[in-house]
């Protein structure tokens, strides 16, 4: 009986020293890992949260709901015409009168390739009518790539309607 009992503690023993001190904190570390890694794996084409590519509008279609709203929910297609080149934090589509409308990214929570200028993109979230400071506009010119001297002719705050997406989808 009393070796049973040593095989039963000593069993015990060796079930409780492999595993994990905090094993809820390595299964969650584990897990934001592996989502760390999907959210970042270039194989991907939807960044941020899921949405309905289906339900997108074209940019026309977005700036005439803008013309009698200061803010609108929507799921837009469009092209990329530039991508933050630093980090993928923001980028931009051409708009139906020759500007562009800047996109960001809700909560600094996703990023984009650096390389998807020129291709066709899908992005849900909210538009809405804003005014950018210099400083913004020069960081931003910053992040673009442009030279010194581009950033240094940025001396007015810039209004256009600016969009948070919450999902982006590249096509």
């Amino acid at each position: 009986m009393k070796k049973m009992y040593f095989v039963l503690v000593g069993a015990a023993a060796l079930m409780a020293c492999s595993q994990p001190e905090k094993s809820g904190e390595a299964v969650e570390d584990t897990a934001m890992a592996d989502t760390t890694i999907v959210e970042e794996s270039t194989e991907t084409n939807i960044f941020g949260e899921s949405i309905n590519v289906d339900a997108a509008i074209s940019v026309e279609e977005l700036a005439t709901m803008m013309a009698t709203a200061d803010s609108v929910p929507a799921t837009v297609k469009a092209t990329a015409t530039d991508v933050c080149a630093k980090k993928g934090c923001w980028m931009k589509v051409a708009m139906n009168d020759s500007t562009e409308m800047r996109i960001t990214f809700k909560d600094y929570g996703f990023f984009v390739p650096k390389d998807i200028a020129g291709k066709q993109i899908v992005f849900e979230g909210f538009a809405k009518k804003e005014i950018t400071s210099v400083e913004d506009l020069k960081h931003f010119a910053e992040d673009g790539g442009q030279s010194p001297e581009e950033i240094a002719k940025i001396t007015e705050p810039e209004e256009a309607i600016t969009f948070e997406a919450t999902g982006v989808v590249i096509m």
